[in-house]
């Protein structure tokens, strides 16, 4: 029987990986956007190429409004919902702490009391994410290792990462976490820095800017590929029993490391075009991450394949392309 999933945050990076695989796996697709007065052809712009697809169906939802989600619930009696609608960058989330907490803790909530009240065979794949472990730098991280978070959306997350063992635990719910490490991509979101790193370097090849504007390049990171992770997220809810977990590259390399991959792949100078800008650094940094994906190959099978190098290559080549290089 056709399976019907809901994703929240379908137009983001994840969620737009998420229902092209999930459409090749013969799912309905119900994808909730948030209405805003922008313009809706870019909102939607990671989805162009599927948005005709007889099996997508967009409908408005703000997940932080119960009566919404219920609705939406009620009306598509899905078999999955992957939770992934947030305020995802952890900078934005100093500038704008309350809205930060309230999109990324009330829709997770909303999504297990409508669950819990309609229909507990629904199974639920909830965000995390490895910014939880804060200022722990015991590593490689795994799903034992103690969170610390030290941001207003790393406290958010693990508040939402608590909420699903509760109800998992009291309510029998089918419901999990992935604690996904850093992942990019080609539609990765302009303000995240990896994003920064490669658009600005194929504008300054281009000749189109000359300086890229950086600030902490001595933090590390666990970088992977976006479109390889959410085929994790499908895996979790295919299991005999819900539990959470870990879904990173294994390696972990500094933005700088990023920077320099970037750099000298497009033959461009880092001493050139590069200004570290004190103003950037955030009041709080994880210093290290750097995950252990070994519970996600022995339970689901899954291992990364595209690593950080091949990573930053793949979106510099994209970011050129799209200024009209062949």
């Amino acid at each position: 029987m056709n399976k019907i999933a809901i994703i929240s945050g379908i137009t983001g990076q994840d969620g737009s990986y998420l229902a092209e695989s999930l459409l090749k796996k013969n799912y309905t697709v119900i994808g909730t956007i948030r209405y805003t007065s922008n313009d809706t052809q870019s909102k939607l712009k990671n989805i162009q190429h599927i948005v005709d697809n007889d099996k997508l169906i967009l409908e408005y939802c703000d997940i932080t409004d119960f009566s919404a989600v219920n609705s939406i619930i009620l009306k598509y009696k899905p078999s999955e919902v992957y939770n992934l609608a947030a305020q995802s960058h952890v900078g934005v989330s100093y500038k704008n702490p309350i809205s930060t907490i309230n999109i990324n803790i009330s829709g997770t909530i909303n999504f297990l009391e409508s669950i819990k009240a309609n229909d507990r065979n629904i199974k639920f794949y909830q965000a995390s994410t490895s910014e939880m472990f804060g200022i722990n730098t015991n590593c490689p991280q795994n799903e034992q290792t103690m969170m610390l978070p030290i941001s207003p959306y790393a406290a958010a997350k693990l508040c939402s990462h608590n909420l699903v063992q509760i109800y998992r635990d009291s309510y029998g719910i089918y419901a999990c976490c992935g604690i996904l490490f850093n992942h990019e991509s080609e539609r990765r979101g302009e303000n995240f820095v990896t994003r920064k790193i490669t658009k600005a370097a194929a504008s300054i090849k281009m000749g189109l800017q000359d300086k890229l504007y950086l600030g902490n390049l001595k933090v590390y990171r666990d970088w992977g590929h976006a479109k390889e992770y959410v085929e994790a997220m499908h895996l979790m809810l295919q299991q005999q029993k819900p539990e959470d977990f870990v879904i990173c590259s294994g390696e972990t390399n500094t933005v700088e490391d990023f920077l320099k991959h970037v750099f000298e792949y497009a033959d461009l100078d880092i001493q050139k075009h590069v200004i570290i800008d004190p103003n950037l650094y955030r009041p709080s940094e994880v210093p290290k991450l750097w995950g252990d994906y070994s519970k996600a190959k022995e339970k689901l099978g899954w291992q990364p394949k595209i690593k950080c190098k091949e990573l930053a290559q793949i979106m510099f080549d994209h970011d050129l392309k799209s200024l009209g290089v062949k």
